[in-house]
This record gives structure tokens, C-alpha cells and sequence, in this order.
């Protein structure tokens, strides 16, 4: 390896490593973000008490069937043949000429919906039941009880488990340049490809991977450090 090659390709191909860089970032931080939605939505839906009978119980049935189809798809296969599938796929059989940035985002958020809907669900499900059957208690449905009570503790809960998909999301985001989407791996392959330099092009890219994962992971801790509030909680207007 030389420092000499890793400085001159940082110079002469700056530009694009950063516009990588940036491609990378929006692409899984909008994902992340409509898939956390996504998930949030099925997380609700699946929690919801089976009714006893009628015909709102075989609707609730078939719903939910039609979700756990949709989270066994996404998270038993890659992403790289999601992304093959879904961009390729639409376009030879249905004719569809999906944007590859769009295409990128969809597919990113549709995969991390798949995994964000059994994380929000595990952070519902750890909520102790007495809250729930208190938030019954006095009137509350469903809903309300999950936006009022639930909710905002399960999200507490999962933050972590948000941040690491969040980590991941910067990683995977690789496999989309098999659909030509110029994020970092992609704008690194083009750089090495350039000046025959594989091993320091791809050195540098992975700088710019830590980089990114190390930064997000150390907001994302300052973050759930401020939601804890402080070590030592004293009330003030106590009896002593």
C-alpha cells in the first residue's frame, strides 16, 4: 500500500467519494425512516386482541396472514435479489421504469420495514400488561392506549435496536450497485476502475464507512443518554 496513491486518489477523486458518501447517507437514513413507519404500523396491527368471532376476525386474520408473508419474504432473503427482483424484475415483466434512486429508497424501506415491524413488536410485548389492562380500564381503545401509554416506552425501548438497523442500512446500501444506484461502493469501484489502484480506493472507502457508522452510532448514544434523563433523580419538593 501506498500513502503517496491513497493521497493522490483523495485529491484527484475527492468529489466523488463525497458524493458517494452523501448518496449513502440519504438513501438509508430515508429508508430507515420509512421503514421505522412501516414497521411502527404493522407493529400496531399485530398486537391488536384477536376478536372472538365475526366477520371482523377473519378480515383481522387474513391482514394479518398477509403481513407475516410480507416480513418472512423480506427478511429471508437478501437485499441484493430484492433489489435484482424488484428493479429488473418490475421492468422486464410489468414494463415499469422505476427511478434507480426511488428504486434504491423502496427497497431499503420495505427491507427494514420487514425487520422494524418484529423489533416494534418485541418493544410492545415487553411493556408490562398491567398498563395495558389500566389504559382499558379507564376508557382507552386500542389505539389510544398504544399513542397515550405503549408507544413511548416500547420506543425507548427499541432505540438501540433502531440505531444498529440505522448502522446496517450504511452497510447494505453497497448491494444496490448491482442496479447501478452511485453510492460509495459504486463510485468506488469507478475510481479503482480508473486508475487500476484497487487497494487503496477501496481503503479509503472504508474510512469513509467508519466514518459514517461511527459518527451515527455516537449521536444515536448521546441520544438515548438524553432520554434517560439524569443518573441521580432527587425530587425536589420531598417531605425531607
Amino acid at each position: 500500500m501506498s500513502f503517496e496513491w491513497i493521497l493522490k486518489i483523495i485529491s484527484n477523486n475527492g468529489i466523488m467519494f463525497l458524493r458517494g458518501a452523501g448518496m449513502t447517507l440519504i438513501i438509508s437514513m430515508v429508508g430507515t425512516i420509512v421503514g421505522f413507519i412501516i414497521g411502527l404500523l404493522i407493529g400496531v396491527i399485530r398486537t391488536v386482541p384477536i376478536l372472538e368471532r365475526g366477520v371482523k376476525k377473519i378480515i383481522f386474520k387474513f391482514i394479518n396472514a398477509i403481513l407475516s408473508i410480507y416480513i418472512e419474504i423480506f427478511r429471508g432473503t437478501p437485499m441484493i435479489v430484492q433489489a435484482m427482483v424488484i428493479y429488473y424484475g418490475s421492468a422486464s415483466a410489468f414494463g415499469i421504469d422505476m427511478n434507480r434512486i426511488f428504486a434504491a429508497i423502496f427497497i431499503v424501506s420495505i427491507n427494514t420495514g420487514a425487520y422494524m415491524s418484529e423489533i416494534v413488536r418485541g418493544g410492545i410485548v415487553s411493556i408490562d400488561k398491567g398498563q395495558f389492562e389500566a389504559a382499558q380500564a379507564i376508557g382507552m381503545n386500542h389505539i389510544q392506549t398504544m399513542v397515550n401509554v405503549v408507544l413511548p416506552q416500547a420506543i425507548r425501548n427499541i432505540l438501540p435496536a433502531m440505531g444498529n438497523e440505522f448502522v446496517i442500512n450504511i452497510k447494505d446500501t453497497s448491494v444496490l450497485n448491482v442496479i447501478s444506484v452511485t453510492e460509495l461502493y459504486f463510485q468506488t469501484k469507478s475510481v479503482a476502475g480508473n486508475n487500476f489502484r484497487y487497494f487503496e480506493s477501496f481503503f479509503v472507502a472504508c474510512i469513509l464507512y467508519f466514518i459514517m457508522t461511527f459518527t451515527v452510532t455516537r449521536i444515536l448514544r448521546y441520544i438515548e443518554r438524553k432520554l434517560d434523563g439524569p443518573e441521580n433523580y432527587i425530587i425536589y419538593a420531598n417531605q425531607m
